[in-house]
C-alpha cells in the first residue's frame, strides 16, 4: 500500500521556521525525559524518506548521530553530492513530485515520511499527501516560513485524533478524504 505522511511541528500562527529559519523554538518546552513524540512509531511505520535540500542541509548540521533509520531520499536540483558519511544512507533525485513518487516506489519504497516545507506544500499542490500527523507548539512566531501554501482547489482531511504530550504540545492526526 502507498501511502505519504506528513509529520511536523508548527508554531500557533502555522509557521515551521521562524523569520531567518530559526528553530529554537521548536526546543522551548522543556523535555527532560526526550519524548519522541512519535517519531519512532513513524519510524517504524515507513519504508523511506523524502525530504527538500534546505530540510537535508538543516538535519545534517544537527549534532550527534543522523537521526533517520530508513533511507533518506533528498530532493534538489542544485545539491550536486551528498558528504561520504552519508552516501548509504541517503540518495539525490530531481524532478516533479509524481516523477520523484514513481522512481522511489520503482525502488520497492512505499510508505513515505515527506519532510520539509517547499517538499510538503509541493506535495499537497498535487494532491499527494494521505496524513499529516502535525504537532502545534503553544507559540507566536509572527511570521516565518509557512507549512501551508496556496492550493488550486480545497483538499478534504478527516480529523483522526489529538495528543497531547509534554503537558503543552498538541498532535493532531489528519487522513486525506478521497
Amino acid at each position: 500500500m502507498k501511502k505519504n505522511i506528513v509529520f511536523i511541528a508548527k508554531s500557533l500562527d502555522g509557521f515551521i521556521a521562524g523569520k531567518d529559519g530559526e528553530l529554537d523554538w521548536l526546543n522551548s518546552i522543556p523535555n527532560p525525559e526526550h519524548n519522541d513524540m512519535g517519531f519512532n512509531n513513524l519510524m517504524d511505520e515507513i519504508d523511506a524518506v523524502v525530504m527538500g535540500r534546505k530540510t537535508f542541509e538543516v538535519v545534517s548540521g544537527f549534532e550527534g548521530e543522523w537521526p533517520y533509520s530508513k533511507h533518506v531520499f533528498v530532493l534538489s536540483n542544485s545539491l550536486k553530492n551528498i558528504p561520504n558519511t552519508l552516501s548509504e544512507k541517503v540518495s539525490l533525485l530531481k524532478g516533479t513530485p509524481q516523477q520523484v513518487l514513481s522512481r522511489i516506489h520503482n525502488k520497492g519504497y512505499y510508505k513515505l515520511y515527506i519532510d520539509g516545507g517547499s517538499t510538503i506544500q509541493n506535495f499537497l499542490a498535487e494532491d499527494l499527501i494521505d496524513e499529516m500527523r502535525i504537532t502545534t507548539l503553544p507559540i507566536l512566531l509572527g511570521g516565518g516560513f509557512s507549512l501551508f501554501g496556496d492550493l488550486d482547489q480545497p483538499l478534504d482531511f478527516d480529523h483522526i485524533k489529538s495528543k497531547v504530550f509534554l503537558g503543552q504540545l498538541v498532535q493532531d492526526w489528519y487522513k486525506r478524504r478521497r
